[in-house]
């Protein structure tokens, strides 16, 4: 298995120089160059692992064997310890044609713990075999920087700084990687949205002699390893639910903003998991639904929500779908980029729109109507679904039709967005590890939105 740009500039590179350039070197993505295609039989092989068993096979498919079996399973292995739960991503039963993936039982009570819990190890593992620097530079709504700090913090010979909205992430997203004290992480809150602080992240990474001098790793999902990292829980739950009962039609419904978690779902199916309908949901920063639904994809005004892991305008995965949409052609995908960047839209012919909404289902879901789904399903049902998770699941409602099972993927525990769940006047307990960073001291520098002023900061601190 070799690693290729979506743009086509970079010669073909094993797993971990595809871990280590992140951001392809001529500004494009990193796919795997030929995608492993599973039998039934293998699926059936797979169906009664445990999850780390499961990860391990998933794993195996794409790391080339420059990493051992025995010293991969030790990855895999080290990494889910952390989990408090046994399954590590359990599946909760609504009603007949719900269920909920919990993918929020890792450290920082977020899904993103289930890819950089592996990528943190997997970095310090490299480091350790290559005697090497790793400065890892990421960007995060919310959600992904609490994730990679928690995964790195206090490894030698790792530093770690992550850019933030400022006052744009939820208190407890703030608190978690704020809090931190280790002397290799360095948060920095951006004056700006969670756009600003991605485009300054890729723009950094395309200066690839910057990138290079400095040993700037990826840690968002441009990274190709948390994209296969995702890839495992659309199998996992797949196989949990009909090991319980036979399902003809499995759906997944995913709450997305930057395109990376639905794009797992994807590149499952296209690996041969039977995945009936990917329905795509976001709240009022709707890019991806529009484009799903009128084959337009173009920013707009950016809108503060409930769920402010999902308020982000440009995706920065859609380009591996796009990579796929147009049959693996990284000629038209530069082009197409080029004329982004210029024009600042893409406009898809009819036919391939066609296409496209036979890849994905898409609903955008309002502020008002995501709370009215958690008191909904709270009231229904006693569940208490997180403002994310909840776009999922009115998705889901709109779009699941009679005979169809759909797995709601929910992708951070609610306590992490109290002061949305307090406006419909439900009460929660936090969990102590959350309660307790309310005591803690923060650690964090408020900066402006330039290159020139995050370089410096960088300058510093690596």
């Amino acid at each position: 298995m070799k690693y290729t740009s979506t743009r086509g500039q970079v010669s073909p590179i094993g797993f971990i120089d595809a871990v280590l350039m992140g951001l392809a070197d001529d500004g494009g993505l990193l796919v795997p160059e030929k995608l492993p295609q599973l039998s039934k039989a293998t699926l059936k092989q797979w169906q009664k692992l445990t999850y780390a068993e499961l990860a391990l096979e998933v794993f195996s498919l794409f790391v080339n064997e420059e990493i051992s079996r025995p010293d991969l399973k030790k990855l895999i292995d080290d990494s889910y310890a952390t989990f408090r739960h046994d399954e590590i991503t359990p599946m909760h039963r609504i009603h007949n044609g719900l269920h909920v993936l919990e993918l929020f039982h890792g450290p920082t009570y977020a899904f993103k713990d289930v890819a950089l819990q592996f990528l943190g190890n997997l970095y310090s593992y490299i480091s350790k075999k290559n005697n090497s620097i790793i400065h890892i530079l990421g960007a995060t709504s919310g959600d992904t920087g609490a994730s990679a700090i928690q995964g790195v913090r206090g490894k030698e010979g790792i530093r770690i700084c992550i850019l933030h909205p400022h006052q744009k992430v939820s208190r407890v997203q703030e608190l978690q990687m704020t809090t931190v004290d280790d002397d290799n992480v360095l948060n920095l809150a951006v004056e700006g949205t969670f756009d600003d602080c991605q485009r300054i992240i890729k723009e950094l990474f395309a200066d690839v002699s910057f990138k290079n001098q400095y040993h700037l790793r990826a840690i968002n999902s441009i990274n190709i390893a948390r994209i296969l990292a995702q890839t495992v829980y659309y199998f996992y739950a797949y196989f949990q639910l009909i090991n319980k009962e036979p399902v003809d039609k499995v759906n997944f419904s995913v709450p997305t903003g930057n395109f990376g978690d639905i794009l797992a779902g994807f590149l499952a199916q296209r690996m041969g998991l039977p995945i009936n309908k990917l329905i795509l949901a976001t709240n009022e920063n709707n890019i991806l639904a529009r484009f799903v639904n009128e084959g337009v994809y173009q920013p707009g005004d950016f809108r503060g929500t409930y769920s402010p892991s999902m308020d982000i305008q440009v995706a920065s995965n859609f380009e591996r779908y796009l990579f796929y949409l147009y049959g693996e052609d990284s000629n038209t995908i530069r082009s197409i980029m080029a004329q982004f960047k210029t024009e600042g839209r893409i406009v898809i012919p009819e036919h391939m729109l066609k296409q496209v909404q036979a890849d994905f289902s898409a609903y955008s879901v309002e502020n008002e109507d995501c709370l009215n789904t958690i008191s909904e399903y709270y009231e229904k049902f006693s569940y208490l679904l997180d403002p994310h998770t909840a776009c999922g699941v009115s998705a889901a409602d709109k779009l699941t039709v009679e005979g169809e099972v759909t797995i709601a993927l929910s992708t951070a525990h609610p306590a992490k967005f109290d002061e949305a769940i307090r406006l419909r006047n439900i009460s929660q307990t936090y969990p102590q590890p959350i309660q307790d960073l309310f005591d803690k001291k923060q650690k964090q520098l408020v900066v402006g939105g330039t290159n020139e002023e995050i370089k410096k900061h960088l300058l510093e601190f690596f």
